[in-house]
């Protein structure tokens, strides 16, 4: 017998209607969070072009890491305003596209995503989604929506609306405003995620699309397995997200010649502030522009106020701490 799922009466379900797609798009719009089925499973969505939107999805998932997060678009012609394609791009995307392979990809120099959806890398990751209820919504939202899997940190991915309701049960959570309800997703499995170069792929994540089917379009693909010698997922390098500027973590005061990179109020020695009001959503929405904008070989050090650990202060920290690690302490040691 089919257990059958248990919907709390809750006014942020919307069935895909023009009424509920409508309300969906306004929501995405105004900045906030919209959980919304695919055909993988069920995404959390913000603009991607809204960092302090894209903020939000880390600070509603708990536990928070500054992963890549998928950009979904309506359509290729779309993703080529965000990222470069190359020819095994171009071939993937004719075989596979719209469905449930990612591709990651260089960035435009002159896109405006979010950098946290990048999360400080100069790639992004990019799908063109299947499910026509994903597709109306990038249609009527007019704007590229970055979603990883619709459920706090520690749950099973959802494929259900219910599902997304049980990660976030309060309707005053820092969850979704609105819940798309399509019924259940049809792959019910994360998409496929492929770094894609001239020279090969690289499978990031095994998914919808197997490697068997991805091997028919680009020849073999390398296998991203965390070994020294063979590509990396993104963001697990020790030193990464890192300016060319030395980094100082938990300063009080600018350095002789450097740069000070505040938090909170009374910072009157700040050349910028990751948030005057002391807010982790804003600080980490500013974290990336603003190391870019003090990277400018102007300072001889970037100096940085000491970040709460606790919430969106531990993404925060940890993109600190690595963007503070030498080359020398990266640097493989030999007996």
């Amino acid at each position: 017998m089919t257990q059958k799922n248990e919907r709390i009466p809750d006014q942020r379900f919307v069935t895909p209607d023009a009424a509920g797609m409508s309300k969906a798009a306004r929501e995405l719009a105004s900045g906030q969070l919209v959980a919304f089925p695919t055909e993988t499973v069920y995404g959390l969505g913000a603009d991607a072009t809204n960092e302090q939107a894209v903020a939000s999805i880390f600070e509603a998932k708990g536990r928070p890491k500054f992963n890549p997060l998928i950009v979904h678009v309506p359509d290729i012609v779309a993703a080529r305003r965000y990222v470069d394609f190359n020819d095994n791009a171009e071939r993937l995307a004719d075989a596979f596209w719209p469905g449930a392979l990612t591709m990651v990809l260089p960035r435009r120099t002159d896109s405006n995503l979010s950098l946290l959806v990048s999360a400080g890398l100069d790639s992004v990751a990019v799908r063109v989604p299947s499910h026509p209820i994903a597709k109306a919504l990038l249609k009527e939202a007019g704007c590229p929506v970055a979603a990883p899997s619709a459920n706090s940190s520690g749950h099973v991915s959802p494929t259900l609306a219910e599902h997304v309701q049980h990660s976030w049960p309060d309707s005053n959570s820092t969850g979704p405003g609105v819940i798309v309800d399509g019924g259940p997703c049809q792959i019910g499995l994360e998409s496929t995620v492929v770094e894609v170069d001239s020279d090969g792929c690289t499978l990031l994540r095994p998914g919808g699309i197997t490697s068997d089917d991805l091997e028919k379009i680009v020849g073999q693909l390398a296998i991203a397995d965390g070994s020294s010698d063979a590509p990396r997922s993104p963001g697990m390098l020790a030193r990464h997200y890192a300016p060319a500027t030395p980094v100082i973590l938990n300063a009080s005061c600018p350095e002789t010649a450097g740069a000070f990179l505040g938090f909170g109020p009374n910072m009157p020695d700040a050349t910028l502030n990751l948030s005057v009001s002391g807010s982790l959503r804003e600080a980490a929405a500013n974290l990336f522009a603003m190391l870019r904008q003090l990277d400018i070989g102007k300072f001889q050090s970037i100096a940085i106020s000491p970040i709460p650990e606790d919430g969106l202060g531990r993404a925060i920290n940890d993109r600190l701490r690595r963007a503070a690690t030498t080359d020398e302490e990266t640097r493989p040691r030999h007996e």
